[in-house]
């Protein structure tokens, strides 16, 4: 009988190609170092014995594998999609996958992922993070496992990370809005304790109070579509004296709920009766059925930026400790605009 795959060596791919160990060991790792005679005839070995390279074993030589971590909160929200495949695309030009966890907002699977990711002593990881992770990312550098966080920005923490200014985010969605004339504006999101919303209230409040409009806030339990859905139907079922006449959304999932609930369930005119903008700019704003006004945060290449701190670090190329935070711009669509 002949040998299985799962015992296939390196040393019965060198006796089939005619070399050493070490030269197999070259095009598994250094292709560049083996001529390209040399390369074909070991890899047509490989493929003719069906020989998987065991990376658990080369990992624990190593002492680290070419995996990075993600854990983001959401990943049914698209704009944590486009941070992955931002990532991904930087990962695959630097020989590295991505290993995706979805905290879904707890704590405690965000721990779990952590764990899960040291024990496959990754080349580093990213998070968005739920509560406070800090301390857990500086024993995880201390163990030479870079960390760079994503959408937060921790100083003095140590810790690199890859962030949008939402204080400004939210003073610019404002202004839009009290340029339009607007005067009885409401912040819809939630929960309060997300650093997201609280970073992008405080703009949206800086701005009301400079331009002298009134700002409200109708906290949902995430921000999600039906969330969203929710506090419009509480917004219609106030008189047209007692609505704010436009609404900043904490996010574009929101906004598209707030649009269901004012124009395909109630009847209100956007952006006549209630304008609204959103935050994101993830591809359904533009697509919705009342294209929607939004916040744009450049997802991809805060993906791909992170990606590349990380690889920079975790090389030994750059200390940690770096900030790196982009600018919103507002992008203007239907919901907005008569």
């Amino acid at each position: 009988m002949g040998a299985t795959v799962a015992s296939i060596s390196v040393h019965d791919v060198a006796s089939r190609a005619g070399v050493s160990v070490g030269t197999v060991s070259n095009v598994l790792n250094r292709p560049e170092r083996v001529s390209p005679e040399t390369l074909e005839r070991v890899t047509a070995a490989i493929r003719d014995l069906g020989f998987v390279r065991n990376d658990a074993a080369r990992q624990l030589r190593a002492g680290s594998s070419r995996a990075m971590g993600l854990v983001v909160p959401d990943f049914s929200n698209p704009f944590f999609s486009d941070v992955a495949r931002g990532a991904q695309d930087a990962a695959d030009e630097n020989g590295s996958v991505i290993l995706l966890g979805n905290s879904d907002r707890s704590v405690a699977r965000q721990g779990f992922y952590l764990d899960l990711f040291e024990e496959q002593r990754v080349r580093g990881m990213l998070i968005a993070p739920v509560g406070d992770v800090e301390q857990r990312l500086v024993r995880l550098r201390q163990r030479d496992i870079a960390a760079v966080l994503v959408g937060r920005s921790v100083p003095n923490s140590g810790l690199s990370s890859v962030s949008v200014d939402d204080v400004a985010g939210g003073e610019r969605a404002v202004e839009h809005l009290v340029a339009l004339g607007r005067r009885r504006l409401a912040l819809v999101g939630g929960p309060s304790s997300m650093q997201a919303v609280i970073d992008r209230l405080a703009g949206a409040r800086r701005a009301a109070q400079r331009l002298g409009a009134g700002l409200e806030v109708i906290e949902t339990g995430a921000l999600t579509i039906l969330e969203g859905r929710a506090a419009g139907n509480r917004i219609v079922a106030r008189t047209p004296a007692e609505r704010p006449d436009a609404v900043f959304a904490a996010n574009d999932l929101v906004a598209l709920g707030l649009v269901q609930s004012f124009v395909m369930g109630n009847g209100l005119s956007i952006p006549r009766d209630i304008a609204i903008v959103g935050y994101d700019d993830i591809d359904f704003a533009s697509s919705a059925v009342v294209p929607i006004s939004s916040i744009r945060q450049p997802s991809v290449i805060i993906g791909r930026t992170a990606v590349e701190r990380l690889v920079a670090e975790a090389g030994g190329a750059e200390q940690p400790g770096v900030d790196i935070q982009f600018q919103p711009t507002l992008v203007v669509r239907a919901s907005t605009t008569l």
